[in-house]
């Protein structure tokens, strides 16, 4: 299993089980040990692996423990304290990564809650750690990106040099994302202004400033927008190609005509690929008896191509997860639990097509006459 389904498996327990984890006990148990076990690969009972309540006395401080350190051909690599699930993670809550960082031979620290992680490293001074993380891994939203820089870490692919080399570049430009994030979401009033003194001649007053945000905000969404239609057009099959993408994933897109492709909010890094939109258009094809092709709308995410009725997530009716090495079908049961079918090509797809109707039929309100629910042998419950 390649990092990234291990990282997805762990991505679907934290998503399952979070709400109902109180303590950092708890959250070293049920999430952080299976993200050192199961994602990175290493023996969290072997001492030799992984020292949990690790203790390296710094200066005055005596018995002070970090919850875990991984250890890599006899040397202490990386450091990780935790903390509570769901608690935000602070640079105040690493006082003690600080610490020990300047005393062991450690050149990579994590911060997690279980969910988000941050790795730390010692770019800006030697032996001491930097206060901004140069990646951040966030389960609830794995940007796929960073998974071969993670892959890094792990037991059978360790290579701390790559990592450290990499770390400037993956810091700044994790950096400025989330700065564009933000702006995209809510531009501030530096980048109003910014822009609006590009196009507009006069001062820059509170009137101007009231009249140009919300047109710097429309067109910042409309220009994203465009972007990735251009792409999926091209994808497609050519400028003649129609795709419609909401600026907001959770709104309807507003022309019906097929094919109907949206991205996720805020995903600028997902590339729909042309072995998804076959996919798509195999799943279309056998459901578009049941329903006009105008409503089933396909919307891309960074870790699955998800096919909807009317650009409804309450009305899922497939996924297609084809960002790994072995494919699979997601489809839907009555209570819209997911089971994901291996495939090994886009025709298996076929081979599915009465389940795929009847999850049209039961948001219509109707029934698939005479049809059983095949038996998936080889599905994999989530």
């Amino acid at each position: 299993m390649e990092i990234a389904e291990r990282a997805q498996a762990l991505a679907l327990k934290i998503r399952k089980h979070k709400a109902g984890i109180e303590t950092e006990e708890a959250t070293k148990n049920a999430f952080v040990m299976p993200f050192i076990g199961t994602v990175l690969g290493y023996d969290v009972f072997n001492p030799g692996e992984v020292i949990p309540e690790f203790t390296a006395d710094v200066g005055t401080k005596k018995g002070e423990k970090i919850d875990y350190a991984i250890v890599h051909d006899g040397q202490v690599q990386v450091l990780i304290e935790v903390k509570k699930i769901n608690d935000p993670l602070r640079i105040e809550h690493a006082s003690q990564l600080f610490r020990y960082f300047a005393v062991t031979n450690a050149r990579i620290a994590i911060l997690t809650n279980g969910e988000v992680y941050e790795f730390y490293t010692d770019l800006d001074a030697p032996n001491r750690m930097d206060s901004k993380p140069f990646l951040v891994l966030n389960f609830s939203d794995i940007d796929d990106t960073l998974l071969p820089e993670l892959a890094k870490l792990a037991k059978d692919s360790f290579n701390l040099e790559s990592v450290i080399s990499a770390a400037g570049e993956l810091k700044y430009i994790g950096q400025l994302k989330r700065v564009l994030v933000g702006q995209f979401k809510q531009p501030e009033d530096d980048w109003v202004r910014f822009l609006t003194t590009r196009v507009y001649d006069g001062s820059f007053t509170q009137r101007v400033r009231d009249q140009f945000a919300p047109l710097v905000d429309k067109a910042m969404r409309q220009f994203l927008n465009e972007q990735v239609n251009d792409r999926l057009k091209n994808a497609l099959g050519g400028p003649d190609a129609f795709v419609s993408v909401s600026a907001d994933a959770t709104e309807p897109v507003a022309d019906a005509s097929p094919p109907v492709v949206s991205l996720d909010s805020g995903s600028g890094d997902v590339q729909t690929t042309g072995e998804e939109l076959d996919g798509y258009r195999v799943v279309r094809a056998i459901v578009c008896g049941e329903v006009p092709a105008a409503r089933i709308v396909a919307r891309d995410t960074k870790t699955y191509f998800g096919v909807l009725l009317d650009d409804n997530n309450r009305k899922p009716i497939a996924r297609l997860w084809f960002n790994r090495a072995k494919k699979y079908l997601g489809v839907f049961d009555e209570n819209k639990v997911e089971t994901r079918i291996p495939i090994n090509s886009i025709e298996d797809i076929y081979a599915h097509a009465d389940h795929l109707r009847r999850t049209v039929l039961r948001y219509l309100g109707k029934e698939l006459a005479g049809a059983e629910t095949p038996a998936e042998a080889n599905a994999v419950p989530l």
